[in-house]
């Protein structure tokens, strides 16, 4: 099975009816490229606006079930086309970093808040996440188990671990920042050590602090029966606007997963207990030392 994956690669607009509009529109060209799902760059209801004053952000904080994200529900449903949509989400007691994802009926199927939030920049206003979730998305040839992690997370293997553990083959990954050469490596690592494709959508050049090279990779680093190891980069966006459709495939990827060694097969989960110790921060000569 072939998907077509579109990245809205866009510059946001002043407000947030103007971000509706735009992505209204660019779903729709997304839908005349053939894609099976939409994905945006992250915060797209404010372009990714953080306001340190808590009164501005709450302004443009907006709920889950808002005119907003239902506006993107019903053209999910009209279009017959999955869609991420991301947003700045109201909650108690600071706001998300949220992603919903619709799939082509128009329904809800998985609902996502970034864990790793920079909370050493302006994301210190938000509240984090609590969990990384995996749903079954319905496309036209069949289904593909889906993930979600948030720009940050990215640098976390935990992130895109736990989604591997939970059956996720495509992870689906907003953001906002520079994919320079160490961003895109963790990207690709992550694809690589857990058999998963990683779909990212950034935004363009002209948004602060962001290149576009919105990007694919497969997850396949070598294919059976085919000597040396091949590039999983299937997709790099230039740094210019556009709508971008890559295609995954997912039965090569089904295949790799069947018969590599990655993923889940060799480890150890029984020798990681510092892992689980969330008061252990480092180990020094084979003590313990907490913060």
């Amino acid at each position: 099975m072939i998907i077509k994956i579109a990245f809205i690669q866009l510059l946001p607009g002043s407000n947030i009816e103007a971000n509706l509009d735009i992505g209204k529109k660019a779903c729709i060209e997304a839908k005349e490229k053939g894609a099976d799902i939409v994905l945006f760059p992250e915060m797209w209801s404010d372009g990714y606006s953080l306001p340190q004053d808590e009164t501005e952000l709450n302004k443009l904080a907006i709920r889950k079930d808002s005119e907003f994200v239902n506006e993107f529900r019903n053209l999910a449903a009209e279009l017959q086309m999955a869609i991420g949509i991301t947003f700045l989400e109201s909650n108690d007691p600071k706001p998300l970093n949220s992603v919903t994802f619709f799939d082509r009926h128009g329904n809800e199927i998985l609902h996502y808040a970034k864990v790793h939030t920079c909370a050493f920049d302006d994301e210190k206003v938000l509240s984090e996440g609590t969990d990384f979730y995996v749903t079954d998305l319905d496309l036209n040839g069949g289904t593909v188990k889906i993930g979600s992690m948030i720009c940050f997370d990215r640098e976390f293997p935990e992130s895109a671990r736990i989604l591997m553990l939970k059956g996720a083959e495509l992870i689906l990954a907003p953001n906002a920042c520079p994919l320079e050469i160490n961003r895109l490596s963790a990207l690709r690592t992550r694809a690589y050590e857990n058999m998963v494709a990683v779909a990212t959508c950034n935004y363009p050049e002209g948004h602060p602090d962001c290149n576009g090279r919105s990007t694919l990779f497969d997850g396949v680093p070598w294919l059976h029966n085919e000597p040396g190891a091949r590039d999983m980069c299937v997709f790099e966006a230039p740094g210019e606007p556009g709508v971008y459709v890559a295609e995954l495939d997912l039965d090569r990827l089904r295949t790799h997963r069947s018969n590599d060694i990655m993923g889940d097969k060799y480890r150890y989960p029984e020798k990681y207990g510092i892992l689980s110790n969330p008061d252990v921060r480092d180990v020094i000569g084979g003590e313990f030392v907490h913060w």
